[in-house]
């Protein structure tokens, strides 16, 4: 446990840059002197400052309806330099683009490619506003667990601060969109066979195609404007894959889709509780012959966040503790499977010093409060942003302070890692005839189960003999020749190899 905390701890030391300076703006319990003068005495963070002049000058009424307008973007770096250019420039969303949503999210968009902050070439880029979080954490907080998770392509992110025809709209974090590019989604939709699609339940949009497969809608994000034979290629190959989710094999599903970006992919989202998993967000892409699951987007309404009386969904996203991810999407049919969340419990485990570092005291959340302190009390100070509006019903009613809702979050996600750690221990996956535990079906096994059957004076793990059982009866050599008839590729009435479900009972 001791070994647990310390590691915790200096992982939360290298997860962002900078010091924790004092906030003004959030009551503090008492500090010992020296502590106060430690952080008086810190760097503050500097982030870039993005000023955007729209021709019109009518940047801040600006509505999703208006499309691009001109503009004109100055990007100053905090080591001094200045990027300026024109660009295109919209409000961009869905909840976010709502007439009443006042702090809007933008795409902004240059005539060619540029580089930003070291996050690839691109002519898009986007400023999430992260309206409906009074921490402003969790979404960048997602975006990292991601890329600790591995999960290809996950958007790049930068904390800024955003300034539209001179009014100062506060906190801002520049992200690359999900779309398909060399530094985006690397995926050749030249070649009519790579696509992305996204999960859409509910919105409308013109020149959008959508299609219907096992009871979910979805968007084709790329190509954008796929002709009649791209769509039913994607919708075909698409229906395809939930074909095989539903009726194949485990070796068939590994052949259909990147099993591993798949259990990546709802690691992140399960430990979030994502309010929009069964909504939208939700991309898939096909690359290769495969179905890959990601990139991810949009967790301001996650980890809590989410109005628990409003709806089933809104509780489940609320609470910290039990399952939230497992019965939508194409994970509908995933989570059915033994052998799937046994990767799922693989990926967990090897990131769950991450996980419970999120929560815990100095760590991620800790840090981040305290690395961008003055740019968060800036938002609602400087910038105006009432930290206790209720923007959506879906929304948790935030406090009117931001101690209160960054304390929330945080014991959300120790008390999200906790129930995890202990989900995820008591459940012990192993193959059946898997006798030594290698993780391999071969003659070994079979010998140790002959072993086991003669009662050698071998040492067996406890959970051998289980590993052990082929036929469902008492040990014996039925069970090796079942084993030595799989390892030889033979027909097996037994289904030798397929993965089964230890549960031990919770102390």
């Amino acid at each position: 446990m001791r070994g647990k905390k310390l590691a915790a701890a200096l992982l939360g030391a290298v997860l962002l840059l900078g010091t924790f300076p004092a906030t003004a703006f959030a009551e503090e319990p008492p500090q010992q002197q020296q502590e106060q003068q430690e952080q008086q005495e810190a760097p503050q963070a500097q982030v870039p400052q993005i000023r955007v002049t729209t021709e019109n000058g009518n940047g801040t009424t600006l509505e999703k309806a208006d499309g691009y307008v001109n503009a004109k973007i100055s990007i100053t770096d905090p080591d001094g330099s200045v990027l300026e250019d024109d660009v295109s420039f919209k409000v961009r969303g869905n909840t976010t683009a709502l007439s009443w949503v006042k702090k809007k999210a933008y795409t902004f968009k240059f005539a060619k490619k540029k580089e930003l902050y070291g996050m690839g070439k691109g002519k898009k880029w986007v400023l999430l506003a992260n309206t409906f979080d009074p921490t402003l954490i969790r979404n960048y907080m997602a975006f990292d667990t991601a890329r600790e998770l591995g999960i290809t392509y996950t958007p790049g992110q930068k904390v800024t601060e955003v300034w539209v025809d001179g009014t100062f709209l506060g906190c801002y974090t520049l992200m690359t969109p999900v779309q398909e590019g060399k530094d985006r989604v690397d995926i050749n939709i030249e070649n009519g066979k790579d696509f992305m699609v996204e999960l859409e339940s509910i919105n409308v949009e013109d020149d959008v195609t959508y299609f219907k497969e096992g009871g979910w809608r979805y968007a084709v994000k790329e190509p954008e404007e796929p002709d009649e034979e791209e769509a039913a290629y994607i919708q075909d190959t698409f229906a395809s894959v939930v074909k095989t989710l539903k009726n194949g094999t485990e070796a068939e599903i590994r052949d259909a889709i990147d099993v591993e970006s798949f259990a990546k992919f709802y690691t992140l989202n399960e430990y979030l509780k994502t309010f929009d998993f069964s909504m939208s967000s939700v991309f898939f892409y096909y690359k290769d012959g495969k179905l890959y699951a990601g990139p991810p987007w949009d967790y301001d309404i996650s980890a809590g966040n989410a109005n628990k009386d409003i709806s089933a969904r809104g509780k489940g996203t609320y609470e910290a503790e039990g399952l939230f991810c497992s019965d939508k999407n194409l994970y509908q049919l995933l989570c059915k499977k033994t052998w799937f969340n046994a990767e799922v419990k693989q990926v967990y485990e090897a990131h769950q010093a991450w996980f419970d570092n999120l929560g815990a005291d100095d760590g991620y959340t800790d840090t981040f409060r305290k690395t961008y302190a003055d740019v968060i009390e800036r938002n609602f100070k400087d910038a105006g942003w009432n930290i206790g509006k209720w923007w959506i019903n879906h929304q948790r009613k935030p406090e009117d302070n931001y101690e209160d809702n960054y304390q929330f979050l945080k014991d959300w996600c120790r008390r999200r890692s906790a129930w995890l750690d202990n989900y995820f221990a008591v459940k012990t996956f192993y193959r059946k005839g898997d006798a030594d535990g290698n993780g391999v079906i071969d003659i070994n096994d079979a010998t140790v189960i002959q072993q086991m059957v003669a009662e050698l004076d071998i040492p067996f793990d406890e959970l051998a003999p289980l590993r052990a059982s082929v036929t469902g009866k008492a040990l014996s050599i039925d069970d090796a020749t079942a084993v030595q008839y799989s390892a030889a590729d033979l027909p097996d009435q037994y289904q030798v190899g397929e993965m089964q479900l230890f549960e031990k009972e919770d102390d």
